[in-house]
């Protein structure tokens, strides 16, 4: 249980926040949300024992295992697996003692130690870790690799899989997705449920944060407040609040009446019907989400292109790689103005390559790129951040673009972005990762493009800005190919999803969620690859022993099944009460019998849901000891 009564915390002069109360008890995962340098991070080092409180009192139970992903990884030559196992300390602690113990022929303590290590699950922490890194996107190969012949994104990927796995009692991670492509983010939100410690965790990934938290707390006007359910029911709750605020109500009514303008004009005609269709989706978030968005500082739209050939750019029988190696082969594509393509598939597969032929920041090895006369492209990658002069300011960018406008102009569009005041004018050097996204963003938006080719647009970007991102993109009329691991982005603003998978580009004819699918048949397919290709066993002798494996630990595997049976259903039970308890009718005085009935069921499912994640533990821990 970690406390935190009355505290207030500064950075200098400025109050982060103050007066605020709240309780994250055992076993749940709070969600932290609001505004870049409100103070989350701040919040996690408090938790770390690395700030103190200027006032109130926090207070945790003594003798917790604290996990975090560290923010520098060193350039060390021993592997990666090694370095992911370093994570749980108490194994290392106890392998240090066992090898003092073997040189000093000490049998007893050497037993002592050995049965220590077996308590621990000790002798399968390769197993472990090797699951880690392969489930973040490592290789088996790569797993022997030097640590410091990694980048720095795979770095952090190293750093990540390290805070997994120790076998923590309180887990915090800050934007642990930053780092990930899509694939790996599935499998870590998968991995995340099931974590049974209590989780901190900060993300500006709405779905992320949907899937694994229960609580959010969020810190706005200095005051950190905590609300019960995932960051949907958070939204719902505040809406609530920001709902009497007229002029609020009457900024959504536009928003929501922009939209829908579109699809009357279009919903008729062939050629747009999945447009529409697209935007009706959109639509139906909108009216249930954006009122929790109408204090937003930013507000920006995209204007209507100029100029829109049919087609603006083709490719015919395009082979795509780096020197020698062909990575996509034979690719074929053509997009049309008004389409709206999300890129989907594995990690090294070429998605970033096949946008930066597009965008013609690489050539293709062999076949046609084709663009139209009066195509026009914004195009937004990671690299474009570093091409920003970072001795200049934002309103010298702007101005380099156009000559002719006014300050007063230019200074009125950067205030969209939530660039104000005398921030136009400072130089861009010390700005952070998510101003520097925001400044690329409003090049590009102000440029009017006709084509917009988006790799990971969000990295960095908090939920705000993601938010009046993916609004703006939804009423945008030019054509969109967008590479993200954000699936509301992608499930907001694109109605077409293709392929970039085995050396292939094609049509993928599900969603996202058929898409995660795809993923865990692909995965049981390499598994089985890995398994043919490796072991000597022949076939018939190993179908022989994988079914005197599974006669012999079938009541363990049945216990297994059962558990994590239970655990699904006591987890969606305790969210749909959850959900009723974030009712704020619930506590009018005529509810009050069944707010009790509620409450009591609530606490009988909470510890129903211990019992069961504690044997879905039990059972796994008895499956990895037997093999």
């Amino acid at each position: 249980m970690l406390n935190f009564k009355n505290i207030a915390l500064r950075r200098g002069a400025r109050v982060l926040f103050s007066n605020s109360t709240f309780t994250i008890h055992k076993g749940q995962k709070a969600g932290f949300t609001g505004a870049n340098g409100a103070g989350k991070s701040s919040l996690f080092a408090l938790v770390r024992k690395e700030l103190h409180l200027d006032e109130g009192d926090f207070s945790m139970p003594p003798h917790l295992e604290i996990a975090h992903v560290a923010q520098e990884t060193p350039a060390v030559t021993s592997s990666a697996i090694d370095y992911v196992i370093d994570g749980d300390q108490e194994l290392r602690r106890l392998q240090a003692q066992l090898q003092l113990a073997e040189s000093l022929d000490n049998g007893l303590k050497q037993a002592e130690l050995h049965a220590a290590l077996e308590n621990i699950g000790g002798y399968t922490a390769q197993a472990r870790a090797s699951r880690l890194m392969n489930g973040l996107g490592f290789s088996a190969a790569q797993e022997h690799n030097a640590v410091n012949s990694f980048s720095g994104g795979w770095r952090m990927r190293l750093n990540l899989a390290q805070a997994l796995m120790c076998r923590s009692d309180v887990l915090l991670l800050d934007e642990p997705t930053n780092h990930l492509d899509l694939d790996a983010v599935i499998w870590l939100q998968d991995w995340l449920c099931k974590y049974p410690g209590t989780l901190l965790l900060i993300s500006h990934d709405r779905d992320f944060l949907d899937t694994i938290t229960d609580h959010i707390v969020h810190i706005e006007q200095n005051k950190a407040e905590i609300y019960t359910g995932n960051y949907s029911a958070f939204e719902r709750m505040r809406a609530e609040k920001l709902a009497q605020q007229q002029s609020a109500f009457q900024k959504q009514q536009r928003e929501i009446a922009h939209i829908q303008s579109f699809v009357d004009r279009f919903k008729a005609q062939a050629t747009k019907a999945r447009q529409a269709q697209s935007r009706i989706k959109a639509l139906e978030r909108m009216e249930v989400i954006a009122m929790a968005h109408v204090d937003s500082p930013f507000d920006f739209s995209f204007a209507k292109p100029g100029k829109m050939p049919n087609p603006l750019l083709t490719l015919d029988k395009a082979d795509i790689g780096y020197g020698e190696t062909c990575i996509i082969k034979q690719a074929g594509l053509s997009i049309s103005p008004g389409d709206r393509i999300g890129l989907l598939g594995p990690n090294g597969a070429g998605k970033s390559s096949l946008i930066k032929v597009l965008a013609s920041d690489m050539q293709p090895m062999s076949g046609k790129r084709q663009e139209a006369e009066a195509l026009k492209i914004g195009y937004f990658a990671q690299h474009q951040l570093e091409q920003l002069q970072v001795d200049e300011s934002p309103l010298w960018h702007l101005q380099k673009i156009d000559k002719q406008a006014t300050e007063k102009d230019l200074r009125n569009f950067l205030g969209g972005f939530d660039f104000q005041g005398d921030k136009v004018l400072e130089a861009v050097k010390p700005f952070s990762g998510g101003e520097k996204a925001r400044l690329v963003l409003a090049l590009l938006v102000y440029q009017n493009p006709n084509l917009l080719l988006l790799d990971e647009p969000t990295n960095h970007l908090d939920l705000e800005m993601r938010h009046a991102l993916s609004v703006a993109l939804q009423d945008y009329q030019g054509a969109i190919v967008v590479v993200s691991h954000d699936r509301h982005l992608l499930r907001s603003v694109t109605d077409q999803l293709l392929l970039v998978a085995g050396g292939k580009v094609q049509p993928f004819d599900g969603d996202l969620d058929d898409y995660r699918l795809w993923l865990t048949e692909q995965k049981k397919t390499d598994d089985k690859s890995i398994t043919e290709n490796t072991d000597t066993v022949s076939r018939k002798d190993q179908r022989k022993l994988d079914a005197d494996r599974r006669k012999k630990h079938k009541p363990l595997f049945d216990a297994l099944k059962k558990a994590e049976m239970a655990v699904e259903k006591y987890h969606n039970e305790q969210r749909e009460l959850e959900h009723q308890l974030a009712d704020p009718g619930l506590y009018e005085a005529s509810e009050k019998e069944r707010l009790k009935r509620i409450l009591d069921r609530k606490v009988q499912v909470d510890k129903a849901l211990d019992n069961a994640e504690s044997a879905w533990m039990e059972a796994e821990e008895a499956i990895e000891n037997a093999e």
